[in-house]
């Protein structure tokens, strides 16, 4: 079993006024430093236990490439300490070890190798990483030829041949298409349910919530927040947002969860009902039902434009459905502080049984990232069940019909 313990781990790079400061620094022996130091990150701590997916987020720039580079060895930190146990296999740069003259089976047999693989143990399994990475002949053909889906291709097949104890993957993963993008995380479960601990960095919000058990944002060079991926990833969706008038705000909910929400307050939603088919208000629904979802919203400032938006999301915020007044060509414009609105959307709730929340969204235009007047995670809760349909499994209620020839 494989473990991960990341102890006070910090990355600083010299900065010198000029490279003249370089050189004395280098020649003129017991002289002062003529350097300063750039933390890149500083202070960084976790565990994993053995067996955990913990999924790695933030900004581009907040250091989680130069955080796995340095936990699988190939870039030395500054300060503190990594220890891990088990065999690690490793996917960070697209392409990492590969040489472009070689052919890719050449490279499976160096990668191989310097993941701890034998030279007879690769040769055992290229029939199956062969089959795994589904790139034809180009097996033999030199890597330089190889697109970037194809090298990704490579390079999951033979960091995976063999299930590791740990396994570490930054973000390469996004380039490859979609089907192989579904059997690597098919092949990255697998390999969870067989006790391998994960490390991973992305910024698929449905990736991390649905393959993590918790979540780290990364951000100004350190630990920002730790936490279930749901909590961490709408945290991450509200700091994106943040400018000099907004706040972000995180409070737990009577049912244990954690609410987030942010924004200026320009505007605010004041009420959120959800209205069965009659008009009365339910918590508990039917799969199927015709429901309104009826928001209040009040506004707290002349605003030249106003969109309301909302999204579904299901128990470990994996989201169902969104939308909102700018797509749907009903956006308010020039709106005056102290107005009330109300805004119901109707729709049927072909939702599969359980629980669900709403988010709303107050903005200007097609996302929360120009104006964020106010953005609320967890603003109403509601289930769903199966009252008098057949039985079916999933999301989503897609009745069919059937017709069947013999």
């Amino acid at each position: 079993m494989g473990s991960i313990r990341v102890s006070k781990l910090g990355k600083a790079y010299k900065q010198y006024d000029n490279r003249w400061s370089r050189l004395a620094e280098w020649v003129i022996p017991g002289a002062a430093p003529r350097h300063r130091l750039k933390w890149v990150l500083q202070d960084i701590s976790f565990q994993l236990a053995p067996g955990e997916a913990v999924g790695i987020i933030g900004m581009n720039g907040a250091g989680k490439s130069t955080l796995l580079k340095m936990i699988t060895g190939t870039s030395q930190p500054t300060t503190g300490s990594v220890v891990m146990t088990g065999r690690v296999a490793a996917l960070l740069e697209l392409g990492m070890g590969f040489h472009p003259d070689f052919t890719g089976r050449q490279n499976a047999y160096m990668a191989g190798q310097l993941i701890g693989l034998g030279v007879e143990e690769i040769t055992a399994l290229m029939p199956q990483i062969e089959a795994f990475a589904d790139i034809g002949d180009y097996i033999d053909q030199p890597v330089r030829v190889y697109s970037s889906g194809m090298q990704m291709r490579l390079a999951f097949s033979v960091a995976t041949a063999k299930r590791p104890d740990v396994l570490i993957v930054d973000e390469a993963l996004s380039v490859g298409d979609a089907y192989f993008q579904h059997k690597s995380f098919d092949r990255i479960r697998e390999f969870q349910k067989l006790g391998t601990t994960l490390l991973i960095v992305s910024h698929d919000r449905a990736a991390i919530q649905s393959i993590c058990d918790r979540a780290i944002l990364l951000d100004r060079g350190g630990i920002a927040k730790q936490g279930s991926p749901e909590e961490v990833m709408d945290y991450y969706n509200a700091i994106i947002a943040e400018h000099e008038h907004s706040g972000v705000e995180q409070v737990t909910t009577a049912e244990g969860r954690v609410q987030t929400s942010s924004g200026s307050g320009e505007a605010t939603v004041t009420d959120i009902i959800l209205e069965d088919e009659n008009g009365a208000p339910v918590e508990v629904v039917n799969v199927g039902a015709a429901v309104s979802l009826r928001i209040r919203v009040r506004v707290n400032a002349p605003l030249p434009r106003l969109v309301l938006g909302y999204m579904i999301k299901d128990r470990l915020g994996q989201q169902m459905f969104g939308t909102n007044t700018h797509h749907m060509a009903a956006p308010l414009e020039s709106v005056g502080a102290g107005e009330n609105i109300e805004y119901r959307f109707r729709f049927p709730l072909n939702l599969g049984p359980g629980s669900y929340s709403i988010t709303t969204a107050l903005t200007s235009s097609d996302t929360h990232l120009a104006d964020n007047y106010e953005w609320r995670d967890l603003a109403f809760l509601f289930i769903v069940m199966n009252m008098n349909r057949k039985t079916f499994v999933g999301s989503s209620w897609l009745e069919p019909t059937v017709e069947i020839v013999r």
